[in-house]
């Protein structure tokens, strides 16, 4: 198949799926030194709100699956963008990075290269506690980490439900349709997981008890929620770099250093906190780690090349 082909099948496949399918990537790389509001107040009080609406409303019995659809209705949803990522996008309440669709570390990269992002661009990028955070990862965390909750309620065991999100990064969600395997999607798919586990079990969320308990025939919360027990820095695709195609990988090794001055000026920001930690708490969910697209290893890659060419 040419070139052409390739392209033209990319497009109808994204065509099809753009419905349903999280199309947008995101940008931490540009304009992360610049200061931003905390977003997770508001992030908070909207989710929390959710809660104690559902809460109240509540008649019935013990139902996992109904409290975690309701919860869905009003913070997800079934088409492109989810509910409270709309709001995030959308509310002055919410600040964001000063970027623009096609203005981010993939512009000027071929079709070839980026794929569904040639159209539609990045996503919005906000603070979530420390973290940097694309918008789209409040959609992962909400619809993909119910998917995973579901498959456990129907008796699926841990590595049978990340698979399912593994798959969905390799093919239509992902790589596919936008060149990106993105291991901070999986790190939010799985954060969602937690979410929705963390509803009804005592200990999912560091050792805090259950948010919801059932008893007769009504839902009561015993603690609030906060975005912060589940936002750390793989959520933020600088840190934890995406799998990318070798093409977008080419583009992207002749960009990330024009970032060393920025790096030289703050190398703090681009290096993960907790890096160890992270890594072996998310050691099973599939993540295809990509370092060589950190920005503290191409600046430091290219000091060194620097250094040898300068004693050639």
């Amino acid at each position: 198949m040419g070139r052409t082909a390739r392209a033209l099948w990319v497009v109808a496949a994204t065509l099809a799926v753009a419905a349903t399918a999280h199309a947008y990537e995101s940008d931490q790389y540009s304009n992360r030194l610049l200061p931003i509001a905390d977003a997770a107040p508001e992030l908070d009080r909207l989710t929390n709100e959710a809660l104690t609406e559902i809460a109240e409303e509540w008649r019935g019995g013990p139902n996992r699956q109904r409290f975690a659809h309701e919860i869905y209705k009003r913070l997800g949803g079934l088409f492109w963008v989810d509910r409270i990522e709309r709001v995030a996008m959308k509310s002055p309440e919410v600040e964001k990075l000063p970027q623009y669709r096609w203005r981010s570390i993939f512009r000027g990269a071929p079709f070839w290269a980026t794929r569904v992002n040639f159209f539609f661009g990045v996503g919005a990028t906000i603070r979530v506690g420390d973290t940097l955070v694309g918008t789209d990862k409040l959609g992962h965390f909400m619809s993909q980490g119910l998917k995973y909750y579901r498959s456990r309620l129907a008796g699926w065991n841990e590595e049978r439900i990340v698979r399912r999100g593994q798959i969905g990064e390799r093919w239509i969600f992902g790589q596919l349709t936008t060149s990106v395997y993105s291991n901070a999607d999986l790190v939010a798919n799985y954060e969602g997981y937690l979410f929705y586990r963390s509803l009804f079990e005592d200990g999912v969320v560091g050792g805090k008890p259950a948010i919801v308990e059932f008893a007769h025939g009504r839902a009561t919360l015993n603690r609030k929620f906060t975005w912060r027990d589940h936002v750390n820095d793989y959520w933020d695709e600088a840190l934890n770099p995406s799998f990318v195609s070798p093409a977008l990988g080419r583009y992207l090794k002749e960009t990330l250093p024009g970032l060393c001055d920025e790096f030289s000026r703050q190398p703090e920001a681009f290096v993960p906190s907790r890096g160890a930690a992270l890594k072996q708490r998310y050691a099973a969910i599939g993540l295809r780690e990509a370092p060589q697209y950190r920005v503290d290893r191409v600046c430091a890659e290219s000091r060194s090349e620097l250094v040898l060419a300068g004693g050639s």
